[in-house]
């Protein structure tokens, strides 16, 4: 078993490489973490997931361009095909589901995209309908799939505002589901007023907060 110094070398490693771009690495590097014992969840979570946090601030802050978020994400899916066949789950339990868009009006998705890796790493069955989504076609989904979770992301102040309207119409059709909130413009105290029953700052926390929120939502 790997040593909390080995195991820091490792997750560092697998940070850098991703944004360095260099696939390479995070190949051998998550091969590593496998051989070494080192829990695989953790490793997407503090390696991979944070690295592309890093990845869309550098893109945002235009320090970054699409050839370089293109090349940071294909070493972030090939980290992903090593790392996610070993992550831990209970075979007998009834996979949980989750509904995820970027709202209407809304272009920008690599927010939304990485929350869809975490969840998909931790063993949920993703239903991404992408971005710039029309309210109606989330309350469409729901009726389809019978979700778990609705994720609605935005990273506008002028898409957020659609949030209340759309959590009041996916509650209307089914008032059971949880709904969670994220972006770069929100907080907790908009997503409370909002009406979600969640919300995540970042893809590392979306899938603890979707789980806290059911086991609230189920007392």
């Amino acid at each position: 078993m790997a040593t909390r110094e080995r195991t820091k070398e490792l997750i560092d490693g697998i940070y850098n490489a991703i944004i360095e771009m260099d696939e390479d690495a995070v190949t051998e590097l998550c091969k590593t973490v496998i051989d070494e014992g080192i829990d695989a969840y953790y490793a997407v979570s503090e390696g991979l997931t944070k690295a592309m946090d890093r990845v869309g601030e550098l893109y945002t802050n235009n320090e970054y361009f699409v050839p370089e978020l293109l090349l940071c994400a294909d070493a972030l899916y090939t980290g992903l095909d090593i790392l996610r066949p070993h992550i831990k789950s209970n075979s007998d339990e009834k996979k949980k589901q989750l509904i995820i868009g970027t709202i209407e009006g809304d272009i920008h998705d690599i927010g939304k995209n990485l929350v869809k890796i975490m969840f998909e790493a931790a063993g949920w069955v993703v239903h991404d309908l992408g971005k710039d989504v029309m309210l109606q076609r989330f309350v469409e989904e729901q009726a389809r799939t019978h979700s778990d979770v609705i994720a609605l992301s935005a990273l506008m102040t002028t898409s957020m505002t659609a949030m209340p309207k759309a959590i009041a119409m996916i509650k209307a059709a089914d008032p059971d589901v949880a709904v969670m909130v994220g972006g770069a413009p929100l907080t907790r105290d908009i997503a409370v007023s909002y009406g979600a029953d969640g919300y995540a700052d970042n893809a590392g926390e979306a899938v603890r907060e979707a789980n806290e929120m059911l086991k609230r939502i189920m007392k």
